[in-house]
């Protein structure tokens, strides 16, 4: 396969609208999504932000200020949340950004799993070996385990592919059903 003038505006085209590599890949035919990308870079077309580098961002530095508690507040209060904001001051700044999402709307209280009430929020916080481990506990969106915030994070909108695969999958099973409703016509 090669690289005609034709295919590289095309793919010029389709790149600066934003379609993945293995749509343009489709489009084009006769070439793999891998091809796409090595030829987009050796034209140095505009990088795009991978979906996966989209979930690690680093919380920014005044974000863990915030939560930093001095030394004489955590000997003083020794509540749950004082040492959880103690750990979230003290771990890396990637690490705040994956494993804690936000504090809890609510007083920052953190509830054990069997004081929870119907339609709190079930979110896990915390490290379940730790004695500070608990639930987001705040008001839960109707038919959801978790509150807003935490619903945001679980339930994610589905990628393109992922819907153009269900499409198909659900126009073969439509198949499959009219051939089995012609043949049964067909036998009566």
């Amino acid at each position: 396969m090669s690289w005609t003038e034709d295919r590289v505006s095309l793919l010029r085209k389709l790149w600066g609208e934003g379609h993945t590599a293995a749509e343009i890949a489709k489009q084009l035919g006769g070439v793999t999504r891998n091809a796409v990308i090595g030829k987009a870079h050796r034209m140095k077309l505009s990088n795009r932000v991978s979906p996966i580098q989209q979930n690690k961002k680093p919380t920014p530095a005044k974000a863990v200020e915030r939560n930093a508690v001095p030394a004489s507040a955590k000997e003083q209060n020794n509540t749950k949340k004082s040492v959880v904001e103690a750990r979230v001051s003290e771990a890396p700044k990637a690490a705040v950004a994956q494993t804690q999402p936000k504090a809890t709307k609510n007083s920052g209280e953190l509830f054990d799993l069997m004081d929870l009430k119907p339609r709190q929020c079930r979110w896990p916080c915390g490290d379940p070996r730790e004695d500070d481990f608990g639930f987001c506990g705040d008001h839960a969106m109707p038919g959801l385990p978790y509150c807003e915030e935490h619903a945001k994070i679980a339930y994610q909108a589905a990628t393109r592919n992922r819907i153009f695969s269900g499409d198909k999958e659900v126009k073969a099973v439509q198949r499959q059903l009219q051939q089995k409703a012609e043949k049964k016509a067909a036998s009566a």
